[in-house]
């Protein structure tokens, strides 16, 4: 399955598109930083399933994940060094529980677990945390739906979620791994829900910086409700246009 680890290297790499931005204007703006935790949490639980005195047969799963965690901690680094301090403390929390849930797993594992008990426990741990990880983009779903814009949603991450996903899933259904093909299938389920999502609002990418899109006309609205003209009201709320900004996308 030489794919599977084309394809999840290749999402991580994905990821420095995203923080050659947040590099370069020092500011993580509307990014969520809740999927890079929760992502490294699934790495390090994943490529603890995979060594060999827990499950058989999988070193694959433990060379990929190793590598996507080291990738994983290098993202969370730099969001804690650039996002706001709100989330900040968000993403600093997170990794803390991280760190605290990684360690109990693989304390109680070795300590206190043996042979199938050990393997089922470790993959019951990994599948329910792969699901949190796939479920983390929910939040950022939800901005794109209320913005109307997949600014912060980016495509190439959407795509290879969907094909991480599905690559693993058949992965798992080849070996028999129901603790690999559920949680994948749900993750690529999910995908395939962002890509659609990228499909209705893909020309609505906003302006860089978190600025508001342009208008057809021009000019650049701050939405309070429907967009019409200069200034009006519409169902009692007032519209502002402001001037074109440069740079946008």
């Amino acid at each position: 399955m030489g794919i599977v680890s084309i394809l999840h290297t290749v999402f991580g790499v994905f990821g420095v598109i995203t923080f050659r931005r947040i590099l370069k204007n020092k500011s993580t703006e509307e990014f969520s930083g809740i999927p890079y935790p929760m992502t490294l949490l699934n790495c390090l639980l994943s490529a603890w399933y995979g060594l060999p005195f827990i499950s058989e047969n999988n070193t694959l799963v433990t060379v990929i994940n190793g590598t996507g965690a080291a990738i994983e901690v290098v993202y969370v680094l730099i969001f804690l060094i650039y996002a706001p301090k709100k989330e900040k403390a968000k993403v600093f929390g997170l990794s803390i529980f991280v760190l605290v849930a990684f360690s109990t797993v693989a304390v109680v594992s070795v300590a206190a677990l043996h042979g199938k008990t050990r393997r089922y426990f470790c993959g019951f741990a990994a599948a329910v945390f792969s699901v949190i990880m796939y479920g983390s983009p929910l939040s950022i779903m939800r901005t794109v739906i209320r913005t109307k814009s997949v600014e912060f949603m980016p495509f190439f991450l959407s795509l290879f979620v969907f094909l991480c996903g599905t690559s693993w899933f058949i992965f798992g259904l080849l070996g028999n791994d129901p603790f690999v093909y559920v949680c994948n299938g749900f993750g690529s389920v999910l995908g395939a829900l962002q890509l659609i999502l990228y499909a209705i609002y893909r020309n609505n990418k906003g302006e860089k910086g978190g600025k508001p899109a342009a208008t057809k006309d021009g000019g650049s609205t701050m939405e309070m409700g429907l967009h019409n003209g200069n200034e009006h009201l519409e169902r009692g709320k007032t519209i502002a246009v402001l001037p074109t900004a440069n740079g946008g996308l």
